[in-house]
């Protein structure tokens, strides 16, 4: 396949992008800063943030903002959306990028597993409270192990079950792609110009694993990812291509190549857990419930 690394212009056209102050987020930023567009870095660090929002292309030119989000605290989601609220201003693409993987077991104040909290609630929340300020589109970012992944609505915290680290992260990630195809189905049913898409960076090395708390878990994906992994950068382009090419909704975008492992952006494959509409219905509808303030 031809690599696709010809980004349209994004000049006047304004992006939120979740945990862009490192990995797939911060290249992701790269990109779309060097072609023009204004970025709302979404970061649980604003430090962090900041340090890294200089590295992007356009910062010099007040284009590229920081603001605080810790996803797994539905109160600072609600913060984030009130504050970009009360700006006004419209958003035209909401990059749902940030997640976690290998984090030992814990809960969130609504009582749910820290993988599904992080990656998946809060980004329903964020996606609700900014609806009424988009105006093109919502990009999820899932993963290969959406495949693996499997949900129990009754059973969010790991409770009855013995915890599985990667399993937790599987669930978790197919509940983004369950949640990317729901939101189609109810864009399109509204007649709404807005368009749900998703994609999956394959494998690029990223830090993602720093935060586990468990060296041998940390070890493996730092070192594993440089041995077998893209660069972030070129994992970033399917976020890229999914969030500026006009692909219609419902759209899955990832690595081209064997596995979609390495590649550049492509149609990629979904399992058919991913497109079951009972349970993105049933997910739906408790994600409103554990939502509620």
């Amino acid at each position: 396949m031809r690599p696709w690394t010809q980004v349209p212009p994004q000049v006047g056209r304004r992006f939120v992008i979740t945990g862009s102050n490192g990995g797939l987020g911060l290249e992701t930023a790269r990109i779309l800063g060097s072609r023009g567009a204004e970025i709302v870095m979404a970061c649980r660090s604003v430090e962090k943030g900041e340090a890294a929002a200089r590295t992007v292309p356009g910062h010099d030119k007040g284009r590229i903002q920081v603001r605080q989000l810790d996803l797994s605290e539905l109160s600072s989601v609600r913060r984030f959306v009130a504050g970009l609220e009360d700006e006004g201003r419209p958003v035209d693409v909401l990059i749902n990028n940030a997640g976690v993987l290998g984090v030992p077991h814990a809960l969130s104040a609504e009582g749910v597993e820290m993988h599904f909290a992080t990656n998946y609630l809060g980004h329903f929340v964020l996606t609700q409270g900014l609806l009424p300020l988009l105006t093109d589109r919502v990009v999820v970012i899932s993963s290969r192990e959406h495949k693996s992944g499997e949900i129990d609505l009754d059973d969010l915290a790991w409770e009855r079950r013995p915890y599985r680290v990667f399993g937790a992260y599987g669930a978790s990630k197919l509940a983004d792609l369950l949640l990317m195809r729901e939101l189609d189905r109810r864009l399109r049913a509204e007649g709404s110009p807005l368009r749900s898409v998703a994609a999956h960076p394959g494998a690029s090395a990223t830090s993602i694993t720093s935060g586990t708390g468990n060296p041998v878990v940390t070890a493996i994906g730092h070192y594993g990812s440089r041995l077998v992994s893209m660069p972030a950068w070129r994992g970033a382009l399917c976020t890229v291509y999914a969030a500026t090419m006009d692909v219609p909704g419902g759209t899955y975008i990832g690595p081209h190549g064997r596995s979609e492992l390495w590649g550049w952006p492509a149609p990629a494959r979904m399992s058919p857990k991913a497109d079951d509409e009972v349970l993105a219905a049933a997910l739906w509808e408790k994600s409103v419930e554990l939502s509620r303030p």
